[in-house]
């Protein structure tokens, strides 16, 4: 049998990145062959890959680049806010989100990206390997690419809150705009571009709270049409109070600074995803009953 040294270990390890033991075993069953183990490894990481996939990824961090007119606010996902912290998580989704632009990738579009290279492999198989150093499932949410040729600023709220705007005018006021977005999380530009379905939400919520209320009809409905212009107000970015400012709408603010916002993007980090609710009892339960039945 051959002889797994350290200095074997050490370089696997500097060419895979993969654990220690993880080198060493795969040494151990390749007989010393470098070439082997790294084959090896690769197989079992894209295996602990295969196995974390059904996992849930509600953690993780929001990114954004720019160049110059082009840039992308980019949602990455791993499973533990420990992880979203870690060093190669951070590095690939920077890595990732100068892909998007470089290669001017679609919204969304995870397939075309993920085939795209990196480092000498697809994006796939970066990510594969990434989850097997790891131990967490990852994945690449979503992504909004701003190609449009307007100017471009970005917020991050830590990793947690992103922030794009495209705007025209002042960068600064459209650098404090986009602080406003992060804190007052409106839904749309304008009180014309607020979606069908959250309007119709507001609407039944309103008829039902003015049907309570015992008045006539048309008071009632008066009451539901006012509701629903307080809301319009108060999702769309352009009729909020300027956080800066409350004497002064958003639009106020723009237009005293000879600004204008074509859109914008926010992402929050795990927004929509439903996060796995653990119940520790009944968890311990099940294992110390596993333990008691192979006693």
């Amino acid at each position: 049998m051959v002889a797994i040294t350290a200095a074997m270990v050490g370089e696997l390890r500097a060419k895979t990145d993969a654990p220690m033991m993880e080198c060493k075993k795969a040494l151990t069953e390749a007989q010393g062959d470098m070439t082997r183990a790294e084959e090896i490894l690769r197989v079992k990481l894209g295996s602990k890959a295969s196995k974390a996939a059904s996992r849930i990824t509600a953690e993780g961090v929001i990114h954004s680049y720019i160049d110059g007119a082009k840039g992308v606010l980019i949602e990455i996902n791993c499973e533990t806010d420990f992880v979203s912290k870690n060093d190669d998580f951070l590095n690939f989704t920077r890595n990732v989100a100068k892909l998007v632009v470089d290669h001017q990738i679609a919204d969304n579009d995870v397939a075309n990206l993920s085939a795209l290279s990196l480092d000498g492999k697809t994006v796939e198989q970066v990510r594969t390997e990434l989850i097997g150093r790891i131990g967490e499932n990852l994945a690449i949410r979503r992504f909004k690419l701003f190609n449009q040729g307007a100017a471009l600023v970005s917020y991050l709220h830590g990793t947690r809150i992103g922030v794009m705007v495209e705007f025209n005018g002042s960068e600064v006021a459209a650098k404090d705009v986009a602080m406003h977005i992060a804190a007052m999380k409106p839904v749309s530009l304008s009180t014309a571009d607020v979606p069908a379905d959250k309007i119709a939400t507001e609407k039944s919520v309103a008829e039902q709270k003015a049907a309570e209320s015992g008045k006539p009809p048309e008071i009632v409905a008066k009451m539901v049409e006012g509701s629903i212009q307080k809301y319009l107000k108060e999702v769309s970015l352009l009729n909020q109070q300027f956080v800066k400012n409350d004497k002064q709408t958003v639009e106020q603010m723009l237009k005293a600074n000879a600004t204008s916002i074509q859109s914008f993007t926010m992402y929050i980090v795990g927004e929509g995803i439903e996060k796995r609710q653990d119940d520790f009892a009944a968890e311990v339960a099940a294992q110390v009953a596993a333990a008691q039945g192979t006693a």
